[in-house]
């Protein structure tokens, strides 16, 4: 059965609209496992996502509702369902404005609860714009850390983790988690623990199994400091934390290997003994895997009840609005969220039957 597939069409001036409507666009031209056929609903303004459509995909048939409703029955299957989600103020590309901030989340919002409650089994989040949502100062919201944060805020899930992947010029996949994800650097040391830690191997190796089908995951850890510590030399992150963790995993039965110094941990011949890194920080890893995916990576967000994955890449303002914007990684990341949605359906159905 195809899972539906919620896509929120991120921050209006950028280039989300815009690589949502031709990524459908595109599928419905060529042959594809994946049709909208009121499997793929976009989330946002269905007049603004109408005038880009014009622009961008003429020949889409995009349909309004409300949200949590599917196409009316006398609208063609071929038609692309819009969760109507009115906009607050007029958008201009590549002008960011704070009066749209809370249109951003609304989308959000919804796609989370529809996943909450059923009607939807997964969510791609195209790029949204951080700086001008914390500009903003939305009521009630506080610091807006990014999608990764507040997914896990509103769907009660006390630690998430941040996972980027995707498939290499040679065509292997590499996969980066994270350990820690939007903070200062000089806050990352004090945020490593034991427990933290521990917590994110386990929901690592659990949703490597569960929704990407390996079913003994293989996973290198980073160290912390320059050479991984130099044994103490250049920092004891590694053997006051890392190293107990990884034992302690490693009694449990876990794969797990490491900690590796970052600047080796990515060469050929240890990755391909690998299913997936992870890093300590945001930008231990992930320039890495940009580099290597050119960028078609996708970022995955492991440990919510729900399936969400992302494009890796921002806004991309300078080119919103020119028909210019690549729809590699958006494409990317709906294949792998409906790959994820399928697996995750398989293993609940499976457990039921134990």
């Amino acid at each position: 059965m195809q899972p539906k597939i919620l896509i929120t069409t991120g921050e209006p001036a950028g280039i989300g609209p815009e690589i949502a409507l031709r990524l459908l666009a595109d599928l419905q031209r060529h042959p594809s496992p994946l049709k909208a056929d009121g499997q793929i609903v976009l989330i946002g303004d269905a007049h603004f996502l109408k005038s880009q459509a014009a622009n961008f995909a003429p020949e889409l048939l995009l349909q309004a509702t409300r949200p949590f409703e599917g196409l009316p029955d006398n609208i063609p299957k071929e038609a692309v369902c819009v969760w109507n989600t009115p906009i607050h103020t007029r958008v201009h590309p590549g002008v960011l404005d704070p009066a749209n901030a809370s249109y951003v989340l609304n989308t959000l919002d919804i796609a989370i609860a529809a996943c909450m409650q059923g009607y939807a089994q997964a969510i791609v989040t195209c790029p949204i714009a951080k700086g001008v949502i914390n500009d903003a100062a939305v009521k009630n919201l506080g610091f807006f850390q990014g999608h990764t944060e507040y997914f896990a805020k509103k769907t009660n899930t006390p630690l998430v983790v941040m996972m980027l992947a995707g498939r290499t010029q040679e065509g292997t996949t590499l996969r980066v988690a994270l350990a820690t994800t939007h903070l200062p650097l000089k806050e990352v040391a004090s945020a490593l623990n034991y427990s933290s830690l521990t917590q994110t191997l386990e929901i690592l190796h659990k949703e490597l199994r569960e929704k990407f089908n390996i079913a003994k995951p293989r996973i290198g850890v980073c160290g912390l400091n320059p050479h991984a510590g130099e044994s103490g030399h250049l920092g004891n992150e590694e053997t006051l934390t890392i190293v107990p963790v990884l034992q302690s995993l490693k009694a449990a039965g876990m794969e797990v290997s490491g900690p590796y110094p970052a600047d080796t941990i990515f060469v050929p011949h240890r990755l391909q003994n690998l299913d997936c890194v992870l890093a300590m920080y945001h930008d231990q890893g992930l320039p890495v895997l940009k580099y290597a995916t050119f960028g078609h990576g996708i970022n995955v967000t492991l440990g919510l009840p729900i399936v969400r994955t992302s494009v890796d890449h921002g806004v991309a303002l300078d080119i919103a609005g020119k028909g210019k914007a690549d729809i590699g990684s958006l494409r990317e990341a709906l294949f792998v969220a409906t790959e994820m949605a399928q697996a995750q359906a398989r293993n609940r159905a499976d457990f039921a039957k134990e």
